[in-house]
């Protein structure tokens, strides 16, 4: 049996998550730290090589326990390269060798992919995914991110730019996105995309209703106080989370009908509304899923929570076990 362990790494704008896990996936230690983005970014990596090292120390741990690293970030990833450029939010504007830089601090192999795409592999490895062949992973949160997983892998593309699920137009001529194109799921389901429709929707409407009067007043809307909201009822509050099922619906029926998944699982902040999300989305998925579709593939909540990324970017270190 192997003992040795798999350290995952979660990189985000605000925090750096970090675990050790077992082989088989078990967090056994997890820790953060505050991400430092000053004088760009050029704090992170040296702050992750000795974060890890300071907490091998503590642990009384050393590096042969260890099949090696697994990363998850944003920005776009070069995997053979080890390499990340374009993550704003980390104040990263040029290439950063990360690899090269955490092997040579830390003595152990490094792997490193997209956030969403270690998300999806997370959830498809201990969550609501069930270890599936064919999974398919929607994270709603700050924008709308996804991990593909078919025939056991992640689907990266020609260009890494695979499983861009936040980028389906599911509105043609629709809002503007930040891609330059318009009408993209990311306008439309993500935290900010419902924000963005309920002020629109509350400009046309003129009934009774919190959700406007709020509008109206200026108060901050947020896309919890939404669903809350439609929850109680609320009938605008109501009309926008129908809108945004109906947009999240098509898009999981057109990527199921292209991919026919084992499960479509859909995580992420704006998931917390739970099943009063699900249901809904779930009717739009079968007004729009292919009949063989329709009846075979299942969409779920996520299970993991905050710690699918770090458990699906230790899995990203199982490729050195593999090669030994």
């Amino acid at each position: 049996m192997d003992n040795r362990k798999l350290i995952g790494v979660d990189l985000g704008g605000t925090t750096i998550k970090f675990g050790i896990l077992t082989i088989e996936g078990e967090i056994q230690q997890k820790w953060s730290v505050r991400t430092n983005v000053l004088d760009e970014g050029s704090h992170i990596v040296p702050d992750i090589v000795h974060s890890i090292n300071h907490h091998l120390d503590l642990y009384k741990m050393n590096r042969s326990q260890f099949v090696g690293i697994g990363m998850g970030t944003p920005g776009t990833v070069d995997r053979d390269k080890g390499t990340v450029v374009g993550a704003y939010n980390l104040n990263w504007k040029q290439t950063q060798p990360v690899k090269q830089q955490i092997e040579d601090g830390t003595g152990m192999p490094f792997a490193l992919d997209n956030d969403a795409n270690c998300a999806g592999l997370g959830e498809r490895w201990k969550g609501a995914g069930n270890d599936g062949d064919d999974v398919v992973f929607i994270t709603l949160g700050t924008g709308v991110g996804g991990g593909i997983i078919a025939n056991h892998k992640l689907i990266h593309g020609v260009n890494g730019a695979g499983g861009e699920i936040g980028h389906i137009i599911v509105e043609p001529n629709g809002y503007q996105c930040t891609c330059g194109n318009h009408g993209c799921l990311e306008q439309y389901a993500s935290a900010t995309g419902v924000v963005h429709l309920a002020q629109d929707l509350a400009e046309e409407y003129e009934g009774s209703s919190r959700l406007k009067a709020m509008i109206d007043n200026g108060d901050e809307i947020t896309s919890k106080i939404v669903f809350d909201l439609a929850k109680e009822d609320d009938y605008l509050a109501n009309r926008v989370v129908d809108r945004v099922c109906y947009y999240l619906g098509l898009a999981v029926a057109n990527i199921s009908n292209t991919l026919n998944p084992e499960f479509a699982v859909i995580g992420g902040g704006v998931s917390a509304a739970g099943d009063f999300l699900l249901e809904r989305v779930q009717k739009n998925f079968e007004r729009f899923a292919f009949p063989t579709v329709r009846t075979s593939t299942r969409l779920k909540l996520a299970e993991l929570g905050n710690d699918a990324g770090i458990i699906g970017a230790a899995s990203l270190a199982l490729q050195f076990k593999d090669k030994e």
